[in-house]
């Protein structure tokens, strides 16, 4: 078996210079995500979100970007679960994607904040059936005796909607992160990539390269 300190990967595809990026790091953002979406990634939407409870100890898992516009980047869950936990007593968070397939990161920090219930609702109700019964039947991060408690859930939330649309429950909503710093990594050869990274500072982005 091969040392996992001998994995290596030499990034050759492309390079990112300052005169390549828009002065609005949203705008860059979409640059990039138009061009992940024309390279076929599987699931491109996908992001780590991290983030923090009040002693600040950190958590991370993986959500799917499910909008983004001028104001931030917007995914959904279970209001009730560890994450929406960790938000509610600590709005600093941050989001990362890696798009392997063309080897570039961006790296996102800002605060979050939940999304207005006609939002959450709007994006709920485009959802498919399963998903919308699926969001009903789990009490998410809780502690389950086994797989039969899901699945007893599930029967029971189709029959309380088998004659009627599945609602949105109250306990599950969308978040909007407001990003301060969005970071975009390019590989490069020899591990000196090009990092460019735009912060936030008196409601102007400020552009900076970072050494790798």
């Amino acid at each position: 078996m091969s040392s996992i300190a001998d994995i290596r990967k030499d990034y050759q595809l492309q390079s990112l210079s300052e005169e390549d990026v828009t002065s609005n790091p949203i705008d860059q953002f979409t640059k990039w995500w138009d061009d992940a979406l024309a390279s076929n990634i599987e699931e491109v939407n996908a992001m780590t979100l991290a983030t923090a409870n009040k002693e600040g100890k950190p958590s991370a898992r993986i959500v799917l970007l499910k909008g983004m516009n001028k104001d931030g980047f917007e995914f959904f869950g279970n209001y009730e679960s560890h994450k929406a936990k960790d938000m509610a007593e600590n709005e600093n968070v941050a989001l990362v994607f890696h798009w392997k397939e063309i080897e570039r990161q961006i790296r996102i920090e800002g605060t979050v904040s939940k999304l207005q219930e006609t939002a959450s609702d709007v994006y709920f109700l485009s959802r498919p059936q399963e998903s919308k019964i699926g969001a009903w039947s789990s009490p998410q991060s809780s502690i389950i005796e086994n797989r039969a408690v899901l699945d007893e859930n599930v029967l029971r939330t189709r029959a309380t909607f088998k004659d009627t649309d599945v609602t949105r429950p109250a306990f599950w909503g969308g978040y909007l992160v407001k990003p301060s710093l969005i970071e975009f990594w390019q590989g490069r050869p020899n591990r000196l990539h090009d990092r460019l990274q735009y912060t936030l500072e008196k409601g102007h982005w400020v552009l900076n390269r970072l050494a790798p």
